[in-house]
């Protein structure tokens, strides 16, 4: 599916991943973007950033919160009326919040379980949020092709939309993440399902695993922890740069026999248990 010309929405678009993956699909010469996220500041210097170059108001900026269906519909609702269907979209906003599953405490000898409301919010932003967000693309093109009269998609008609889902190594069960890998686990399920029944829109699916990324959020990592646990199972021997995981997501949108996932993680995995 080639980016020229197609109209984009990336949400956590203010810092890290999302950031780069929107400069890059502007790069690209995407004809509209929405950039999402909760940091206004940074995000509405960003849009200008990009409309400067530009010479034109391509780029959206949308300050809200994600998990709100109003708010969604809303960004879908006037990058259409602006631009056009969106086509493409990666929702990269992302939180986590680590602490072992169950802890003792030294004095009393009680448990301490994760508490569910921080699970539940962690659930809502990395796992119920990307899903919604990619559903809520796939039924407009769905609409939009039955006013065009148009059923089941054939092949000719080339891609008509990609979604590419954040995912990350620790999918595959990591110390300490208990939520945060639940979620990126669930994320490989939504997107095979999503895949098998989007295809009769021409709506393809994927999932990038990127490994420890150079980003805002990781400096909430404890002090120390990157040093002695990551780089030196990395064969890089350094963080891996937002630009080049954003360079692999254009990589998957542009490449349509690239289905699946894709491992981006700088020859890093989680230690065995």
């Amino acid at each position: 599916m080639q980016i020229t010309d197609k109209v984009s929405v990336v949400t956590g678009a203010a810092s890290g991943i999302g950031r780069a993956t929107a400069l890059e699909l502007v790069a690209q010469r995407i004809k509209g973007i929405a950039l999402v996220d909760l940091n206004e500041g940074p995000l509405r210097d960003l849009a200008d950033e990009i409309n400067s170059a530009a010479g034109s108001e391509i780029a959206l900026p949308f300050a809200g919160d994600v998990t709100d269906e109003d708010f969604r519909v809303r960004v879908f609702d006037e990058t259409a009326r602006r631009h056009g269907t969106v086509q493409i979209v990666v929702p990269a906003a992302g939180i986590f919040r680590d602490r072992m599953a169950v802890k003792i405490d030294r004095d009393s000898g009680e448990a301490d379980i994760y508490p569910a409301e921080v699970f539940r919010q962690v659930l809502e932003v990395n796992l119920i949020h990307p899903v919604y967000w990619a559903m809520e693309m796939i039924a407009r093109i769905a609409v939009d092709r039955r006013k065009r009269g148009l059923k089941k998609w054939l092949a000719e008609e080339k891609i008509q939309g990609t979604i590419i889902f954040i995912g990350s190594v620790s999918s595959r069960g990591n110390r300490g993440q208990v939520s945060y890998a639940s979620t990126k686990a669930g994320l490989e399920g939504a997107a095979s399902t999503l895949m098998k029944e989007a295809m009769f829109h021409g709506v393809r699916t994927g999932v990038i695993h990127p490994g420890f990324v150079d980003t805002p959020m990781l400096q909430g990592m404890p002090e120390g922890y990157v040093e002695q646990h990551i780089l030196p199972d990395t064969q890089l021997g350094r963080l891996i740069r937002p630009e080049e995981i954003a360079d692999a997501i254009c990589f998957m949108i542009r490449n349509s026999a690239v289905s699946g996932q894709l491992w981006a993680d700088a020859g890093w995995h989680p230690a065995p248990a």
